[in-house]
């Protein structure tokens, strides 16, 4: 044999050899819809995972907006082509559970395993909201976020705000917007993402008043909605006022806004925890408050939590639960969510993270980053503050942002907003629900 055949011969053998234990690894699937700072989390966390074993390789894959991924992943099953891990925003949860034989629990997949499952080392309001009724937890909650109040300290400044005490009712904070627009320290005083999820959802959890009959759809799916109470009308009314003269600025239906914030537009914005790596990326001088309560409310009470959890799909082999359990399991260990929560703003998942974080001193630091987790375990949930479960609360929400939009453009009043999304959203789960 000739020298170059003897290296080609070599080159191939080394190849094959390296080749080897790349074919012998499982490829895990991961759907997502993390953007911005969040996408740059999602990689490492599935490049550090994949780094410390060689059997598993998780393959992060985005797919657009929550929304659209929770639809791609439909309609990936009904073509019997579903990835094996699918993340879905909070209020898809009551879709999934409705989904017989399209999803496999998390914790039959990682009991099935011979991992160790043990959900009381998880947040006890996180764990609660994504599980069945008698306990059974049917999918990883991997970024569990609560809304909270960011502001522009250079807007408040400039306006004659005090940058040390950000609003904490809402008449505060309608006030500090019409000063920032009033002084021209911005164009535009207050600006929200997700008006759903955080001036409905969220607004009757923290006030403690109902979204919905039945407890917000978590005793019976059967329930009616309740959002055109005074206290919502009022609410609305004044946002609507305020946006008259761009006081409020509407950016989208969901987390739109944050550009607009980002851009000094605004010098305060009502977003998802979650948003924070974005914010900390622009190098603004910001600070965090807790988000505002009614003072006609009963609050505040407690925030129900927002983001998304993984669900596990149905019909994979038992090799890949394998590695989904396996995945699952690394993102358990506390110091994976440790990095989780201080570089993203999401909630650690883990009391053990939870407890790590403030004994090394994090908190004290970054004052403001600890407001998530205490709004949401501050107090024990009531019937009003446990959460919203309803079968399509995805066809909900686009309902009562399609009369936002007309009231928010001078079309109607915020009492025939409300009226009209009770009405047509009562119909639709009615519809969905077979009656």
């Amino acid at each position: 044999m000739t020298r170059n055949h003897f290296m080609t011969a070599a080159v191939a053998f080394a190849a094959v050899q390296l080749a080897s234990p790349a074919a012998a690894q499982t490829e895990i699937s991961w759907w997502h819809a993390m953007t911005g700072a969040n996408s740059e989390v999602v990689e490492k966390i599935a490049s550090d995972f994949n780094a410390s074993q060689s059997d598993y390789k998780v393959m992060p894959v985005f797919k657009g907006t929550y929304p659209e991924t929770l639809n791609a992943g439909i309609a990936a099953f009904r073509a019997g082509q579903s990835p094996d891990i699918l993340q879905v925003f909070d209020v898809g949860t009551g879709v999934m559970m409705s989904a017989e034989g399209a999803v496999k629990p998390v914790a039959d997949v990682l009991t099935g395993a011979g991992m160790t499952f043990d959900k009381s080392q998880y947040l006890p309001g996180i764990v609660a909201y994504y599980s069945k009724p008698d306990g059974t937890m049917l999918s990883f909650p991997y970024n569990s976020s609560s809304p909270i109040l960011y502001y522009n300290k250079d807007i408040f400044e400039k306006a004659g705000l005090d940058v040390n005490a950000p609003p904490k009712t809402w008449n505060e904070l309608w006030d500090a917007a019409k000063k920032i627009k009033e002084t021209g320290a911005a164009p535009c005083g207050y600006t929200s993402t997700w008006l759903t999820w955080i001036h409905l959802e969220n607004y009757a959890a923290w006030n403690d008043v109902p979204y919905a009959t039945n407890e917000n759809g978590l005793s019976d799916g059967n329930a009616e909605l309740q959002i055109n109470a005074p206290i919502y009308v009022n609410h609305f009314q004044a946002i609507t006022d305020l946006a008259k003269d761009g006081t409020f600025k509407y950016g989208g239906r969901t987390s739109e806004a944050k550009q607009i914030f980002l851009a000094g537009e605004c010098g305060i914005m009502t977003e998802s925890s979650g948003g924070l790596g974005d914010i900390v990326k622009s190098g603004m001088n910001y600070g965090i408050g807790q988000l505002p309560y009614d003072s006609d409310g009963n609050g505040p009470q407690n925030t129900i939590p927002g983001g998304a959890s993984l669900w596990v799909m149905g019909g994979k082999s038992d090799e890949i639960y394998k590695g989904v359990a396996a995945f699952f399991t690394y993102l358990s260990q506390t110091d994976v969510q440790e990095y989780l929560h201080q570089t993203s703003g999401y909630l650690p998942v883990t009391l053990a993270a939870y407890e790590a974080t403030k004994a090394s001193g994090f908190y004290d630091k970054n004052p403001g980053r600890e407001t998530p987790i205490t709004q949401m375990m501050g107090k024990e949930p009531t019937a009003n503050s446990k959460g919203v479960r309803l079968i399509n609360l995805p066809q909900i929400r686009d309902i009562e942002n399609e009369e936002f939009e007309k009231m928010l453009a001078g079309e109607q009043t915020a009492q025939q907003a409300l009226d009209n999304a009770v009405e047509r959203g009562n119909a639709a789960i009615k519809q969905a629900m077979g009656n």
